[in-house]
């Protein structure tokens, strides 16, 4: 990037790389401003310091690296997360997933777990919402566990159990409320996994390999075992799986199922309830 020593025109020469909105939350950061602050100060000289910091960010951000990773940090449910490279950078989206549990899980106490949770964004929403349940959050990663502690100890006071395991291992013989999780659902071969920001991702994370469902099929299959009398199992899916899914949970013995559509329309939880005896 050529010298500048002004707003706009530091501005100006990273939109040739990257979108304006990225450009302007770069250098916000990098001047400990918000992007309200920084518009108010266009034109106004950066100091060298901070010039030499949005550079960097911007040569990695042109580079397909999230602004979530280079600033350590993204928002979720109201709340500020800690992310890295480790975990996956939490979306609008998966808040419906969120909405879901709080609309259908109504006891004052409840036995409730993430499983997959990464940056732990799933399990503390619904810890800060709900602070007498009991949230469990698993991950097979012990570098995405030790973000999600992090995070849990600085937004819910630690009211977050965190276990190490592959799925259901982590969760030994217990027996939940509800189970939830954002599981890797993308196919193998699709082209979205080379795209802006998703190629800096853990892949384990976005795609468990094949048509995408592997990780799906053994959350569903094995839910029973671990959901108490009338519990719910949550699941965030692609745009085009909800009809499988659907079809599996019944066919596993679950009623009420059910799938919802993101804001943007797709089909992107689908929910059932496990029978009461």
């Amino acid at each position: 990037m050529a010298p500048a020593t002004d707003t706009e025109a530091l501005i100006a020469l990273a939109t040739r790389d990257i979108e304006r909105r990225d450009a302007e939350i770069l250098l916000g950061a990098a001047w400990n401003l918000s992007r309200g602050a920084l518009l108010a100060r266009a034109g106004e000289p950066v100091p060298d310091d901070v010039a030499a910091r949005f550079k960097a960010w911007c040569a990695r951000r042109a580079a397909g690296e999230p602004v979530a990773y280079l600033l350590g940090r993204r928002e979720f449910w109201s709340m500020e997360f800690d992310v890295n490279a480790a975990v996956l950078v939490p979306r609008p989206e998966t808040e419906l997933l969120v909405e879901r549990v709080l609309e259908l899980v109504t006891a004052d106490q409840a036995q409730v777990a993430d499983l997959g949770t990464g940056s732990g964004a799933i399990a503390i929403a619904l810890a800060h919402e709900r602070p007498r349940w009991r949230v469990v959050g698993t991950d097979l990663s012990d570098e995405a566990l030790r973000v999600a502690r992090r995070n849990g100890a600085r937004l819910v006071a630690d009211r977050v159990e965190w276990r190490a395991g592959d799925w259901y291992q982590a969760l030994e013989s217990r027996r939940f409320d509800a189970l939830a999780s954002n599981p890797p659902y993308i196919e193998e071969n699709d082209p979205v996994l080379a795209s802006d920001g998703l190629r800096h991702e853990p892949r384990g994370a976005l795609t468990p390999g094949g048509d995408g469902l592997a990780a799906l099929a053994t959350l569903i299959n094995g839910s029973p075992e671990h959901l108490e009398p009338g519990g719910w199992l949550f699941l965030e899916h692609g745009a085009t799986q909800g009809a499988t899914l659907r079809g599996a949970l019944v066919a596993r013995g679950f009623t009420h199922v059910t799938s919802h559509r993101d804001l943007a329309g797709h089909e992107r939880v689908t929910e059932g309830q496990w029978p009461q005896r």
